[in-house]
């Protein structure tokens, strides 16, 4: 059954290959698309419905019902800061529902650290890109909430 993704910040549509990190723009944690977001303090929210499998303060995982497990990382290297410019709004394993706010992400701050703060949203394990129906137009603005990709699995 397919799983519709949402964007969960707003900003421009990058294809993952774009990413300016090997690890996403190769797929090697899996396949999906990033959104470069606008310079502000922004509101991440949840991709997919389901549980807050994983949660830390730069990144997060939401497992659908189905199994599916959606990653949002917030910016590139960004795991270095300890929670620096990021406030969680959830407990790891409460049930989420799509486009339910989980992370509060200071994008300015990032910038100014030095720091790359493109979102990546991949589903985990996720081989074959070919499986990953990107909805969004590369370069094309997208709002949180909107449909970023569709995963067939």
């Amino acid at each position: 059954m397919p799983t519709k993704v949402l964007a969960p910040v707003p900003g421009r549509m990058v294809v993952l290959g774009d990413v300016p990190d090997p690890v996403f723009a190769q797929g090697m944690v899996g396949h999906g698309a990033a959104i470069d977001p606008p310079r502000e303090v922004l509101t991440a929210v949840a991709p997919v419905g389901g549980t807050l499998l994983k949660l830390m303060p730069h990144a997060y995982v939401v497992l659908t019902e189905a199994k599916v497990g959606v990653l949002v990382h917030l910016g590139l290297d960004t795991v270095a800061l300890k929670g620096q410019g990021f406030t969680t709004h959830l407990q790891q394993g409460d049930p989420v529902s799509a486009g339910q706010p989980v992370i509060t992400y200071d994008v300015p701050a990032i910038v100014a650290m030095g720091l790359n703060p493109i979102v990546p949203v991949v589903v985990m394990d996720e081989r074959e890109a070919a499986n990953i129906a990107v909805t969004a137009a590369p370069d094309a603005p997208i709002a949180a909430g909107a449909e970023l990709f569709v995963a067939n699995r």
